[in-house]
C-alpha cells in the first residue's frame, strides 16, 4: 500500500514539474537573441515596420533583434516557416493581411493562418494606392477601365503578391477590366518596376507608394479603402470613383508560433504597445501611411478571425482566381 501511495505522489510531482516549465522557461526569456522574420524583401512596409519596431523591443527585453527577411509564395513562405518553429518566443513573425487570413483561400498553403499562430499585437493598418506610371494617359479609374477596354490584355500591373496583387485580381473581377499582372518580389521592386515603365500600373502599399507619388514619377489614381486617408486626403477611394463596394486594406502585425508560453505573449505585447504610443515612432509610422494599432492578443485575434471569415466568403461567393 505504501509503495502505491509513494508511486502516486512521484507521479504528481512529475505533473506537477510538468506543467509548472512553461512557466520557468518564461520566467527565464529571453535568454538569447530573437529574430523577427519578414515575409517579403527589404524595403516595403512590412520590413520597415520590423526594423522601426526592433529598437522598442531590444530596449523592452534587454535582447539583441534580428530581422530576417524570406520572401516567396506570396508571403506564405515565411509564414509557414513561422508556424513550424519552436513556439519558445525566440522566433516572431512581422505577419501580413493576405498570408495570414487570405492565402490559405486561395492557393495551397500547410498551415492555418489563425490556429497556428498565437497573436501578440496589430501593428498598424493601412490602404493600398492604384497608381500609374505618367505615360499612360489615365487619371480616373472611369478612364482606365475605359482605356483596359479598348486594349484587352495590353496593359500590365507590378505586384508583390499576396494584398497587392489580389487587390488587382478584385479590381478585373469588379470592374470587367483585362488587364494582367507581373510578379515582383517586394513591394519596392513591384513599384520601382512601375516607375520604371515596365508596366504600366501597380496596386502598392501606401508605404511603397509615397516616395514616388511624391516626385511624380507615378500618378495616383485611387486608394484601395473604402475611406479617404488623412496624409492624402486629395486621392478617392476606388468605390467612390465608379466601383461600389470595393474595399482592400492592408494591415501589419506581430505574431509567434502556437504554443508560445503565454506570459512570453504577454511581455512582448506590453514592451510593444507601450512603444506604439510613443509620440515620435507614431509620427514615424504615419508619414508612411501606416495607422499605429496595439490591441490586446484577445483583440487580435478576434480580428483575425473576422478578417479570415470575410475572405473565405469572399472567395466562395466569387469563385475568383488568382493567377500565379
Amino acid at each position: 500500500m505504501n509503495r502505491i501511495v509513494r508511486r502516486m505522489t512521484a507521479m504528481a510531482a512529475c505533473v506537477l514539474m510538468a506543467a509548472c516549465l512553461p512557466a520557468a522557461r518564461a520566467g527565464d526569456w529571453p535568454a538569447k537573441p530573437i529574430r523577427i522574420i519578414v515575409p517579403f524583401a527589404p524595403g516595403g512596409i512590412a520590413d520597415i515596420l520590423a526594423r522601426m519596431l526592433s529598437p522598442v523591443l531590444q530596449e523592452g527585453l534587454g535582447q539583441s533583434i534580428i530581422v530576417e527577411n524570406k520572401p516567396g509564395a506570396s508571403g506564405s513562405l515565411a509564414t509557414e516557416y513561422v508556424a513550424r518553429a519552436e513556439p519558445d518566443g525566440y522566433t516572431l513573425l512581422l505577419g501580413l493581411a493576405a498570408p495570414q487570413t487570405l492565402n490559405q483561400y486561395i492557393y495551397k498553403v500547410p498551415y492555418d493562418g489563425v490556429k497556428d499562430f498565437a497573436p501578440i499585437t496589430l501593428l498598424n493598418t493601412n490602404p493600398l494606392v492604384l497608381m500609374a506610371n505618367p505615360s499612360l494617359p489615365v487619371h480616373t479609374v472611369r478612364e482606365l477601365i475605359a482605356l483596359a477596354g479598348q486594349k484587352p490584355g495590353q496593359i500590365f500591373f507590378s505586384d508583390a503578391g499576396g494584398l497587392t496583387q489580389f487587390s488587382g485580381e478584385i479590381f478585373k473581377y469588379m470592374t470587367g477590366a483585362k488587364i494582367s499582372h507581373v510578379r515582383y518580389r517586394g513591394g519596392a521592386p513591384a513599384v520601382t518596376a512601375a516607375a520604371a515603365g515596365e508596366v504600366q500600373i501597380t496596386f502598392a502599399n501606401y508605404s511603397d507608394a509615397l516616395a514616388w507619388m511624391k516626385s511624380g514619377k507615378l500618378r495616383p489614381i485611387a486608394l484601395t479603402s473604402m475611406q479617404r486617408f488623412p496624409q492624402s486626403p486629395e486621392i478617392p477611394t476606388i468605390a467612390e470613383s465608379g466601383v461600389p463596394g470595393f474595399d482592400v486594406q492592408g494591415w501589419s502585425a506581430l505574431l509567434a508560433p502556437a504554443g508560445t508560453p503565454p506570459a512570453v505573449i504577454d511581455r512582448i505585447y506590453k514592451v510593444v504597445a507601450a512603444g506604439l504610443k510613443d509620440p515620435v515612432l507614431r509620427e514615424k509610422m504615419m508619414n508612411i501611411g501606416a495607422e499605429p494599432g496595439g490591441n490586446t492578443p484577445a483583440e487580435f485575434k478576434a480580428f483575425m478571425e473576422k478578417e479570415s471569415e470575410k475572405w473565405r466568403t469572399f472567395v466562395e461567393r466569387t469563385g475568383i482566381k488568382v493567377e500565379q
